[in-house]
């Protein structure tokens, strides 16, 4: 059995350069050892081909909205329906990650019960497939330290968790926005070990455009996205790598280090009520969250 079941809803293989940078992602999941498996879920055009020719278990009856795209509820039961392993990650397409990743895992699942992980990303633009031979892992890193950039902490691109959470979610639609900020802030109100690996693992997006999406504009602005926001709650519940509770330095969980970033974002949620966008502490709330938006880029 394997320790960690690597899970994703890719997105159609039709744009070629969508193509090589998803196949690099599985395959970089594909080079983990054998403590690692991956799963395939969708029916997009192309990823049965892939599926079959990588040899990874593939996985098509998802549920889908009134748009055809896939639930993260049923993508997130379908992955457990069809794994044993102790530990579920989901894992956005594009996500590549290295032995690093796995090691993380390992130690925050001997120190925590109930947990979940994110963290930041590195950045890196890949417009070729990789070579996955010997040392793989330490020419992506030397890439990513010579040309990459490490991600705002907004937004998340994984989650690492033990198989019995998140067994009940919103109907949320995949790859729109507020899915994955709902995420930490059900894991941060259950009172979860909410760790942040970003010290200690490279996690890299392989960049790309937003041609797969409707009128090729990002995913932030869809009629989808907002209905996920209103499924989670609503803005106060959009919470980021940056409301984490816990921090994996040198193999151990720590209270996160203080900065500025983190001391504002408290102030901005403690002020942020719930329901209605207004009043005064709504006005100060968003005064806080532009300051903090304008040093960091965060969302």
């Amino acid at each position: 059995m394997s320790l960690l079941t690597i899970f994703t809803a890719p997105k159609p293989f039709t744009n070629p350069h969508i193509a090589t940078i998803q196949r690099n992602a599985i395959q970089s999941w594909l080079h983990l050892g054998e403590e690692v498996e991956a799963l395939l879920i969708g029916d997009e055009t192309g990823l049965a081909d892939v599926a079959t020719e990588l040899g990874i278990r593939y996985l098509p009856n998802v549920r889908c909205n009134q748009q055809r795209t896939p639930q993260v509820s049923s993508i997130f039961e379908l992955a457990r329906q069809a794994s044993q392993s102790p530990l579920l990650a989901y894992l956005n397409a594009d996500i590549m990650v290295m032995p690093d990743f796995v090691m993380a895992s390992q130690q925050v699942a001997t120190q925590a019960d109930r947990f979940l992980i994110v963290g930041q990303r590195w950045d890196l633009d890949v417009k070729r497939e990789l070579d996955f031979s010997p040392e793989w892992d330490k020419r992506l890193r030397d890439e990513v330290r010579s040309r990459g950039e490490l991600h705002a902490p907004a937004g998340s691109d994984y989650f690492v968790f033990p198989r019995s959470l998140f067994t009940d979610m919103p109907d949320f639609s995949i790859g729109r926005a507020g899915w994955d900020n709902w995420a930490i802030y059900h894991a941060v109100s259950q009172g979860w070990d909410v760790v942040d690996i970003t010290p200690s693992v490279i996690v890299i997006h392989q960049n790309h455009d937003y041609s797969h999406l409707p009128g090729g504009q990002p995913h932030y602005n869809l009629e989808e996205s907002f209905q996920n926001q209103e499924l989670a709650g609503g803005i106060a519940h959009m919470y980021m790598v940056l409301d984490t509770n816990k921090q994996l330095v040198h193999g151990k969980l720590r209270p996160p280090r203080p900065n500025l970033l983190r001391v504002l974002r408290k102030i901005e949620v403690g002020l942020m009520p719930e329901g209605e966008r207004k009043g005064t502490r709504w006005a100060l709330a968003r005064k806080v969250r532009r300051f903090r938006r304008a040093i960091s880029g965060t969302l």
